[in-house]
């Protein structure tokens, strides 16, 4: 099972190291990661391996969610079959 993470925010130092600190302590695996840079616009998408998450996935979204807000982001969890579902044309 894999999930879809997506930072977007105002840039700055380390948030690829906190978003991904994050998963570790949770056991989601980062498999895949894209991200740029737009004038001082952060975006990320990761791709993560949930098979083996020591809590609910619904508990890494909240999580996520408050650690966006601490860092001034937007960090969305959403698992890749909805991901999908909402992305096929």
């Amino acid at each position: 099972m894999k999930a879809v993470i997506s930072v977007i925010g105002h840039d700055e130092v380390g948030i690829l190291a906190k978003v991904s600190s994050m998963c570790a302590e949770y056991n989601a695996n980062v498999t895949e990661v894209t991200q740029s840079v737009l004038q001082d616009v952060f975006a990320m998408v990761m791709l993560v391996d949930i098979s083996k998450l020591s809590i609910p996935l619904s508990e890494l979204s909240d999580r996520m969610s408050e650690l966006g807000k601490s860092l001034g982001l937007s960090i969305y969890v959403m698992h890749e079959d909805i991901f999908n579902s909402m992305h096929h044309i």
